[in-house]
């Protein structure tokens, strides 16, 4: 039986070496190729488990890197460094560029046929991409209903699809309706999928670690939230040549 490959790879992006991994389905041709993004503690094996799956479905994947090869585990360290990245579009372009490149570079990768989906901040940079015009298939996002700089939503040229929890205190009620209000203005196709009762980061199963208050899991959304992803990709960036 053959299975899928995986490797770590390296990249420039933000001034740092980030560390990336990358899935390729069993097959030999070139196939659709993913982006997806991690939490703001960066790129853990939660992501990679959730890449090698998109490989299995066909896609070549890149778990991609925030933090130049660190986990952030320190909540006071995460805010520290991510809450500057998430106020400066500029870098999050740059950290998605990064990854979208050496995606696109990998033999295996069809370079015209790329989705971008990610959770919290890596989310926030899928969105980034989008704004900055990349010709991406789709957007996906869960925990990050952040909006960008005035009228650039307008390049987003995919469908955009967002989760969050409804008891979610980082992207509140009001940041879901200023995200929604930015797509519909910009006419994009977007829809948005609130999980009733779901906190912040409800995706991912307890980390040994202490976490900002507001975060919580729920198994049942997570599982939800994954489906909902695979979805999305399958309609509009199909695994089959």
């Amino acid at each position: 039986m053959t299975t899928i490959a995986t490797r770590s790879v390296e990249y420039q992006a933000d001034g740092l070496t980030m560390v990336g991994h990358l899935a390729l389905p069993a097959d030999a041709g070139r196939r659709p190729g993913v982006l997806l993004g991690p939490e703001g503690m960066g790129l853990s094996d939660v992501e990679r488990r959730r890449a090698d799956a998109l490989a299995e479905l066909g896609y070549v994947a890149l778990a991609f890197d925030l933090h130049g090869g660190r986990y952030l585990g320190d909540p006071h360290e995460m805010l520290a460094r991510c809450l500057p990245l998430l106020a400066d579009p500029d870098r999050m372009r740059d950290i998605g560029h990064g990854a979208l490149n050496l995606l696109r570079a990998e033999p295996r990768t069809d370079p015209d046929r790329i989705a971008a989906i990610g959770y919290g901040t890596g989310g926030a940079i899928a969105l980034e991409l989008g704004r900055d015009g990349v010709n991406l298939r789709a957007i996906g996002t869960v925990n990050a209903t952040t909006t960008g700089r005035p009228g650039e939503a307008e390049r987003i040229l995919c469908p955009v699809w967002a989760g969050v929890g409804s008891e979610d205190p980082i992207m509140a009620p009001e940041q879901r309706e200023a995200f929604t209000a930015e797509m519909q203005a910009a006419g994009v196709d977007w829809r948005l999928t609130v999980y009733g009762g779901a906190l912040h980061a409800f995706h991912h199963p307890p980390v040994d670690h202490p976490t900002v208050p507001g975060v919580g899991y729920h198994p049942q959304h997570a599982q939800r939230a994954w489906s909902d992803v695979i979805a999305l990709l399958a309609e509009c960036l199909p695994a089959a040549n």
